[in-house]
Order: structure tokens, then C-alpha cells, then sequence
């Protein structure tokens, strides 16, 4: 039993260090939702600037409906990222408060050790407080396949605004105009992958399984 007192602090903290790091990820994926809708707005400008420039731009104008379909999708895998993310807050607050409800019930125990009743009901929250970090556990697993289809997502991004680059040279007289938009599509799709990232180097995933 002293083991299981002992090991009842570092525990304790365990939830206060996660709550911190899904705070920290959902900042990152607001960033990245932001980030988002500016492509949607640029991908609507550059599909009016391609229909200026007609036939030589028309690869220009089709890889940016797709660059639009992209942020959409991307806003939308970044929804699912937030509602598991709600779920973990929810969960980890709740082990949280517990944690602290249990070094109380533990000191307790000390302070009158052999009362069969109160072991029982330690025993009973030991299983709730498993049963709740096997739920955390299973929303960090899935939170972090959800940040890996959202790389891969972007990944597909990066190769229609690099592809847009390409088209944009063949926009004869819009060429300038063209070129600049593609550019801005490329740095804003680097400026998303760096932010994945950093959550997929998020601690909250390298903790315990």
C-alpha cells in the first residue's frame, strides 16, 4: 500500500503536465484553422485572376479550385482535431480533479489505517481513475493518427501549390501576377506543415501509452 501512496503524487502532476500540452495543441490547431481560411480567400482571388487571364491560365485556375477544396478539407480535419481535443480536456480535468480527490482519501487512510470501508472505496476509485487514463489513452492514440491524416493532407496541399508555381509560368501576360499568388500559396502551406509539426512533436503523445 505505501508504494501506492507514494506513487500517488507524480501521478497527481501527470494531468496537470497533459492538460497544459492539449492546451497547447489546440492554439496550434486554431493557428492552423486560421491559416486555412486565408488559402480558401487566396484560392478564390487566384481563380478569378486565372479566368482574367483565360486559355493560358487555365491549368493556373484549376489547381487553385483544388487548392480551395484542399483548405476546405483541411478546415474540416482540423474540426475533428478540435472535438478530440474537447474530449481529452474534458477527461484529463476530470482525472485531474480526482487525483486531487484521492491524495485527500489517502491521507485519510493513513491517518486510520485497517478501516476496511474506506479501502473499499479506494479500490473503487483506483478502477474509475483506470478505466478514465484507458480513455485517455485511446483519444492521445487517436489525436495523434488524426494530426498524422492532417500531415498527410498537407502534403497533397504542398503539391498543388508547388504545381501552381509551375502553371503560373505559362500565364503569358498575368505570368508576374500568377508566380506571386502560387508563392504565397507555397509559404502558407509550409507555414501549415510546420505547425503539424510541432504537434506531431507534441510531449502530450510521447506520454504514457
Amino acid at each position: 500500500m505505501a508504494s501506492r501512496r507514494h506513487g500517488a503524487g507524480p501521478g497527481a502532476s501527470g494531468p496537470a503536465r497533459d492538460l497544459l500540452r492539449i492546451v497547447r495543441i489546440n492554439e496550434e490547431i486554431k493557428r492552423v484553422v486560421a491559416v486555412a481560411f486565408k488559402i480558401n480567400i487566396m484560392a478564390l482571388n487566384a481563380i478569378f485572376l486565372a479566368k482574367r487571364a483565360g486559355n493560358a491560365a487555365l491549368g493556373f485556375g484549376v489547381l487553385s479550385n483544388e487548392l480551395r477544396v484542399f483548405s476546405k478539407d483541411l478546415r474540416e480535419s482540423m474540426m475533428a482535431l478540435t472535438r478530440l481535443i474537447h474530449d481529452a480536456v474534458a477527461e484529463v480535468s476530470v482525472l485531474l480533479q480526482e487525483s486531487r480527490q484521492d491524495g485527500l482519501f489517502r491521507r485519510t487512510a493513513d491517518e486510520v489505517p485497517g478501516n476496511a470501508r474506506l479501502r473499499e472505496v479506494l479500490a473503487r476509485r483506483d478502477g474509475r481513475r483506470a478505466a478514465r487514463e484507458e480513455r485517455i489513452a485511446t483519444l492521445r492514440r487517436n489525436l495523434r493518427l488524426a494530426v498524422d491524416e492532417a500531415a498527410r493532407l498537407v502534403e497533397l496541399g504542398g503539391v498543388l501549390a508547388k504545381s501552381a508555381k509551375i502553371e503560373a509560368a505559362y500565364g503569358a501576360g498575368f505570368a508576374s501576377s500568377l508566380a506571386q499568388v502560387s508563392g504565397e500559396f507555397d509559404g502558407i502551406v509550409e507555414e501549415i506543415r510546420a505547425s503539424l509539426d510541432k504537434l506531431r512533436r507534441s510531449s502530450f503523445f510521447g506520454g504514457r501509452a
